[in-house]
């Protein structure tokens, strides 16, 4: 699935994080822990460079927790930056970010100086809830949508942290097809850009491989059906979402579905592995390098055709 969707505030916060980035001590990256790489903006990568960062897997009481411990030892270890797993409904332990930041920072603690951090992260991953929660207050707004928070903010938080709130940013292209689904799956892009049919095929095909027994025991099924069309249309048949003449309405149970997977009716789950997504990056850097050789072909039969008519 290709995503395009990149806002025109989002190119602005994206240039606003760049500058504000020499006066930050710490990054703090919110990934959704149930796509912790898809939801993890490369840009940020780039434009980060070594600058200390925490990656703070949000939403785990969604996620299931052995794929979560996987993605914290893979993190630590392939990009040596800190982690911290959090769930919405115990906000007392997103109050640790704020001991960890203190551990990465000894001397400005020794020296009682100002530890100045950044919160960064794509749409619709917590980072307001998680501000929210570490401010003890109301500060920034909150929803179940993506892109809410529109502007740069600095929060005074409690034994000499600030920390910046930066709008939820997206990349302008979305190389990996399995990111851009899991992206829509979880509900990191508006829901007008995109397909529900397509994202819940893709979905459910993933649910039917690594977590089958969930699909039979919700939509209380005999067996697994052959096909992802066959899967959503016994969906369909349970929740009565019928059209004239007996037909299920695939956009009507699509919705449905996608709405229960967001919100753990299905159960605890994770989307994707480190060792899937290895294999996904190695696929995407094959298809840029055959885009970029019939790119230059492309171009050298041009300037051969130039010569030619001269």
């Amino acid at each position: 699935m290709q995503i395009q969707w990149f806002p025109g505030h989002m190119h602005k916060a994206s240039k606003q994080i760049q500058e504000a980035l020499p006066g930050v001590d710490i990054l703090i990256e919110v990934l959704d822990a149930r796509i912790p790489f898809s939801s993890e903006n490369p840009l940020l990568a780039e434009i980060r460079g070594d600058k200390p960062c925490i990656k703070v897997l949000s939403k785990t009481d969604l996620a299931d927790p052995e794929a979560t411990a996987l993605w914290q030892a893979y993190l630590e270890k392939q990009q040596g930056v800190k982690t911290l797993a959090i769930r919405t409904d115990q906000p007392e332990k997103a109050l640790q970010l704020m001991d960890l930041c203190r551990k990465m920072m000894p001397n400005k603690v020794k020296n009682e100086k100002t530890i100045h951090t950044m919160i960064v992260g794509i749409p619709n991953v917590g980072k307001s809830t998680l501000i929210n929660t570490l401010a003890g207050r109301i500060i920034a707004k909150t929803g179940n949508e993506p892109a809410v928070t529109k502007a740069q903010q600095r929060i005074k938080l409690d034994d000499g942290i600030t920390l910046s709130d930066t709008p939820g940013v997206m990349w302008p292209n979305v190389e990996n097809k399995n990111s851009g689904y899991r992206l829509a799956a979880t509900g990191a892009i508006r829901d007008t850009a995109m397909d529900y049919t397509d994202v819940a095929f893709y979905a459910v095909d993933f649910m039917a491989k690594h977590y089958p027994e969930r699909l039979l025991e919700r939509y209380e099924l005999d067996s697994l059906p052959n096909s992802e069309l066959e899967m959503l249309e016994a969906i369909g048949q349970k929740r009565g979402c019928l059209r004239g003449g007996g037909q299920v309405d695939l956009d009507r149970v699509s919705k449905i579905f996608i709405t229960e997977l967001r919100a753990g009716t299905l159960g605890l789950l994770t989307l994707e592995t480190p060792e899937m997504t290895e294999a996904e990056k190695v696929n995407v850097e094959v298809i840029r390098a055959d885009k970029e050789a019939k790119k230059a072909a492309k171009k050298a039969a041009r300037r051969k055709a130039y010569r030619k008519n001269r």
